[in-house]
């Protein structure tokens, strides 16, 4: 039949009820046209559909004569031109098209239809009414569980849990077989979306259910419970699964011992490695990743390079994520001559530095005052193509005012706003304090008062930099006022604030307030550190009371801190100047035992101690 005298069919047509023959008639000369000469006729001739109505598109998509293909190439028509035709395939049409592609064990076009109707909130609804549609020819039990399966996967896929759960419910209700794989995709997304509670309540569905549990689905929950802090009980659900005969994998083993790294517990780190070693479980490369971690937290860089070496000789390749974490603790430790090393080698195996990487190097080498090597670093960085970020520009920033260079470090400022970052507290407290370490207060004050007029809130820091800024002009009321005026602001001080007064007290002859202020610091739970002690003592030495100077001195000794070069300077100068040699020739023994090098000044004043000593 050609296309005209198909037209002239359909015009002649005329529409009765649904049961009328026509409709039989209309949708089988559809069906002919698609198995013929498929979707054209009806994109260059759409009166061709003219008549069409969902009882019509239910005849053509159950059309046994009609392949499965050319029915979904025609629902999809359908879909894609409703501008062409009031009616939408309805959802007797979208189960009815999944009825078919189940013949041919079309699964992937199944979801693809179920996903359809998830996401309509016409079309939605619940299982049973879904159920309900499908033909009595159909509902053999193996089809309605593939049914049922694929539903609650996509509702898994679009995060309708509730919807997921009910067709969990009525599986179990209707004694239909629950796929493990399913559930698990189902454990998964809960988990993405950070519902771990959730993730616990369904887990126990599954075993009051008789849902075949296996590692892949144990571990999830294990990792889950780690993910919340619950490491105690992860390990308790694997002892629970060994004894079940379910034994743990690498996954799980990677799990717990991520658990018991990021606690810091080395009992448990070391538990989990002599498991492995029993089950003889080979280490791959996210172990060896969080052994790097493990013991770089613990400043045992010799087991790092260890680690490091032990994983390409068992032929486990390093990545990235590898290279990052060796490159970040060297970084941290100061051993750039090896990060660069790591860096060169890392870039010969053709593995591309990341931003992370990129960040731990310039935190390395501004920290050691490397700014040449750290303006090398960007321009590699660059030619690589990646993003210069927010952390990197202040990063920079900070090695340019720690070497006094501050007119670099505004240019750095001045390009990041114009890569659209707004300065924010750490960068205007990174320039105000450059400016302090040259003493231009005043610009430093600037700076901070600057950020606040933009809006910006003054966070510990800030209030902490201009406390110090303060203090060390001698302005002790306008310090004061600053430090009363964070807390009003809910801002909570920290040591850094407190030692910053309690030194500018001490300077200024104030001791009973720099003691108050201790006591105040104890009060909220902060412990007074050898900054605390050496400045006190400072106070106490410049106004010659010696003996309470020792005393602190004592004291601080006794909680073990270890006194700076500061401290020892302190003490051997005033009891040098008080002819107290012996006492002050035992400090600068002391000095020189503890690794501390004595400036000319100090020298100078023990040997002006033997001459008052005589006199």
């Amino acid at each position: 039949m050609t296309t005209q005298t198909l037209v002239q069919y359909f015009a002649k047509t005329p529409v009765r009820n649904p049961t009328s023959i026509s409709y039989k008639d209309i949708s089988t000369q559809i069906a002919k046209t698609l198995f013929n000469s498929g979707i054209e006729p009806f994109k260059t001739t759409p009166s061709l559909l003219s008549n069409l109505n969902s009882h019509i598109t239910h005849l053509v998509l159950s059309d046994t004569n009609l392949p499965p293909h050319a029915c979904l190439h025609f629902f999809n028509f359908l879909r894609q031109n409703p501008s062409l035709y009031s009616h939408r395939p309805d959802l007797q049409a979208h189960v009815t098209l999944i009825c078919r592609l189940y013949e041919a064990q079309k699964f992937a076009e199944m979801k693809k239809v179920f996903n359809y109707i998830v996401t309509d909130a016409n079309l939605r609804c619940s299982i049973v009414n879904l159920i309900s549609l499908i033909e009595s020819g159909n509902q053999q039990p193996k089809f309605v569980e593939k049914f049922c399966d694929l539903l609650f996967r996509v509702y898994a896929d679009n995060k309708l849990f509730e919807d997921a759960l009910g067709v969990f419910d009525y599986m179990e209700r209707s004694g239909l077989k629950i796929d493990e794989r399913s559930c698990i995709a189902f454990l998964l997304a809960l988990k993405r979306c950070d519902h771990i509670e959730m993730c616990f309540k369904f887990f126990q569905k599954m075993v009051d259910a008789n849902v075949e549990i296996t590692v892949y689905s144990i571990s999830i929950m294990i990792d889950g419970l780690c993910k919340r802090g619950d490491v105690a009980m992860a390990r308790d659900l694997m002892d629970q699964m060994v004894v079940k005969g379910i034994k743990p994998n690498l996954y799980t083993y990677n799990t717990l011992l991520n658990g018991f790294v990021k606690r810091k517990d080395a009992v448990g780190v070391n538990e989990m490695l002599s498991l492995m070693q029993r089950d003889q479980v080979a280490y791959n490369v996210v172990t060896y990743t969080l052994l790097i971690d493990w013991y770089g937290n613990s400043g045992k860089m010799v087991e790092v390079e260890k680690m490091f070496d032990e994983m390409r000789e068992r032929g486990v390749e390093a990545d990235v994520h590898v290279y990052t974490t060796v490159i970040s603790w060297n970084c941290k430790l100061g051993n750039m001559r090896r990060a660069f090393t790591l860096f060169d080698d890392l870039t010969e195996r053709g593995i591309v530095p990341n931003s992370h990487i990129y960040g731990a190097m310039f935190d390395g080498v501004c920290k050691a005052g490397q700014v040449e090597a750290a303006e090398m670093l960007l321009k590699d960085m660059q030619r690589q193509g990646l993003d210069v970020n927010e952390v990197i520009f202040n990063t920079l920033m900070n090695g340019y005012c720690k070497k006094g260079m501050i007119d670099e470090a505004l240019k750095v400022m001045a390009i990041m706003e114009k890569k659209g970052f707004e300065a924010g507290p750490f960068a205007y407290n990174t320039i105000a304090s450059g400016l302090c370490k040259v003493k231009r207060y005043n610009e430093a004050k600037k700076w901070l008062f600057t950020m606040m007029e933009r809006g910006l809130a003054l966070n510990t820091v800030n209030f902490s930099t201009l406390i110090d800024i303060c203090c060390k002009e001698g302005n002790l009321e306008e310090a004061k006022w600053l430090f009363e005026d964070m807390k009003m602001k809910g801002v909570k001080p920290n040591s850094f604030t407190y030692n910053t007064l309690i030194h500018g007290y001490s300077k200024k002859g104030n001791i009973k307030q720099a003691y108050r202020l201790k006591c105040k610091m104890e009060e909220m739970g902060m412990t007074p550190d050898v900054y605390t002690y050496t400045s006190l003592i400072h106070g106490e030495r410049v106004f010659g009371k010696l003996d309470e100077a020792m005393i602190l001195f004592n004291e601080m000794i006794e909680k073990g801190f270890i006194p700076n070069a500061v401290t020892y300077t302190t003490l051997i100068t005033g009891l040098s100047k008080e002819g107290r040699s012996d006492e002050a020739f035992r400090l600068y023994d002391e000095m020189i035992a503890s690794g501390l090098t004595p400036d000319d000044k100090l020298c100078a004043s023990l040997v002006g101690s033997l001459h008052t000593a005589k006199s």
